[in-house]
């Protein structure tokens, strides 16, 4: 299979929720969140290169050095992060060979991505320029007015929760950052380059692909490795 994408992992939040701890190098089954993160990308043949973009103080403890260990020959770089998640992710595609076609963004707290998600994302973002992974909506959600009492009720039909990884065109992400402006408090790219007016093709992902946000994400994520072993898939 031949190479076509490079992936930023981005792992450079303050892990607020996770009670002191950072979440990116908790042992989930015996090995870091990260180091599982990693591994999958590494794996996916579709992947050129891997950009990993840390949290600054992490940074100049450990430098790039560090995780040469976990056998990484897709590492290209390693790069701090900003002030926000959006900064981070601009740092880490600044550190990308210019001539990329398809950049995937990932989180670095979401271990539990398969090679196969990763690769139908970048033949999606191929064709479409922008994709992201998701999963229909399970519950009724209710939109909220500000004072604690329902606005509105959205068709369930029609909403997904988005996850990573998100494959976009090089070029087109680094023009919705660009337009964005610093300031832009985006929480996923999507909403970048959907602001610059581009479509953003839908991923069907698993329930699985959790992200490590509190303590109690590690427990179910080491339980659905479990139960994946146990399947031997």
């Amino acid at each position: 299979m031949v190479a076509e994408a490079y992936a930023v992992i981005v792992a450079a939040g303050r892990s607020t929720r996770m009670q002191g701890a950072d979440k990116q190098f908790l042992e989930l089954a015996g090995t870091p969140v990260l180091q599982h993160t990693l591994a999958a990308f590494e794996k996916a043949g579709r992947i050129a290169g891997i950009v990993l973009v840390i949290a600054p103080e992490k940074y100049r403890d450990s430098g790039p050095g560090a995780f040469r260990s976990w056998g990484l020959n897709k590492l290209i770089a390693v790069v701090p992060g900003g002030n926000t998640r959006q900064q981070s992710v601009l740092n880490g595609l600044l550190a990308i060979p210019f001539n990329c076609r398809t950049v995937l963004i990932h989180d670095g707290a979401r271990p539990l991505v398969t090679v196969g998600e990763i690769e139908t994302v970048v033949a999606a973002a191929g064709e479409y320029g922008a994709a992201t992974l998701a999963v229909p909506v399970k519950d009724t959600v209710k939109e909220s007015d500000g004072q604690g009492f329902v606005a509105s009720t959205p068709n369930r039909e029609l909403l997904w929760l988005t996850q990573t990884p998100q494959g976009f065109s090089y070029q087109l992400l680094l023009e919705a950052h660009r337009l964005a402006g610093p300031s832009a408090a985006a929480t996923d790219d999507a909403s970048l380059v959907e602001a610059a007016g581009h479509r953003v093709k839908l991923v069907p992902g698993s329930y699985r692909n959790i992200k490590i946000t509190t303590p109690e994400d590690i427990y179910i994520a080491e339980a659905l490795l479990s139960r994946a072993s146990g399947d031997g898939s």
